[in-house]
């Protein structure tokens, strides 16, 4: 009938496919250079400082990065019985310092132009994975580093956005499996949280600074997994209703309400294990005396 009156009716499904292209379309015409953009010479309206939260961000990233990255090839001071480094546990490696290598050393040892790998690099893949594929890092060094967009209501310099759908960014969708092997070392830095409570003679029933750090460290450790919004949904997502189990609904409320909290833990725990390996490495090196409670 449309076609009589000289209009033509486009179908459902068309319709539907094209407004789907032109939010596509949109989507990548974004930042100062988008069309669609208001037409004011000013980045953005907002008064307030808000490049402080991204350059505070910058900041303490890159802080760490520094610091991660030179304990990493240091290759020494991270082992002092019964305290061992989290950057370094497991230590698999043969060339790893006597005492340190507590579930064995099955990589050996590698050499890559006549120096030897360092231990820390053979499992450091898989916490940095973790947090470079956390949802709420990307947010943080999107906005610090990339400037996508750097705060909210500020316009990005990008002419176009393609999301994470190419690489490098496409290897954001291996988040899940990151946090899998990440609930590993968890139980692993449980493990030297436990073995901190020996004396140094190999003798249980002993609590020193260190076993309170150790225990702090691997407690944030495990906040941080629970809340994440991966562990949320691997708890109770797919579920069609929550009726039919109970226990698994309990569980979502608390990994939900940890998940309101999930920024907080991300920060504390990068900083507790920086702070967990500088308190190793100044007792390994002999800067200080490890102090027993008992």
């Amino acid at each position: 009938m449309g076609e009589l009156i000289g209009v033509h009716l486009e179908k459902p499904e068309k319709r539907e496919e094209n407004s789907l292209q032109s939010i596509r379309r949109r989507a990548l015409a974004t930042g100062v250079f988008s069309s669609s953009r208001a037409a004011i010479k000013e980045r953005t309206l907002r008064t307030d400082r808000w490049w402080l939260q991204p350059a505070i961000t910058f900041g303490v990233l890159i802080a760490f990065i520094i610091y991660a990255t030179f304990r990493a090839f240091e290759k020494k001071y991270y082992f002092s019985e019964p305290l061992i480094s989290p950057f370094y546990s497991p230590c698999l490696s043969t060339a790893c310092l006597d005492g340190s290598a507590h579930f064995g050393t099955p990589i050996g040892t590698i050499t890559l132009f006549g120096m030897v790998i360092s231990p820390a690099l053979f499992i450091l893949i898989f916490p940095l994975g973790f947090r470079l594929t956390c949802y709420y890092y990307r947010k943080a060094y999107y906005r610090s580093f990339w400037m996508s967009p750097p705060a909210c209501a500020v316009a990005e310099p990008h002419k176009k956005y393609t999301g994470e759908t190419r690489a490098p960014l496409i290897l954001q969708n291996g988040h899940r499996w990151f946090f899998y092997f990440g609930l590993i070392f968890n139980v692993i830095l449980t493990y030297d949280a436990i073995i901190a409570f020996k004396n140094p003679e190999g003798e249980w029933g002993h609590m020193s600074v260190g076993t309170l750090i150790l225990l702090l460290n691997a407690t944030m450790l495990w906040l941080y997994s629970a809340s994440c919004h991966t562990c949320r949904h691997t708890i109770g997502g797919r579920l069609r209703n929550f009726s039919k189990h109970p226990l698994r609904y309990k569980m979502w409320t608390w990994v939900s309400a940890l998940n309101e909290r999930h920024p907080v833990y991300a920060w504390i725990s990068l900083i507790v294990v920086a702070l967990t390996d500088f308190y190793v490495r100044l007792v390994a090196s002999g800067s200080i005396t490890n102090y027993y409670f008992f």
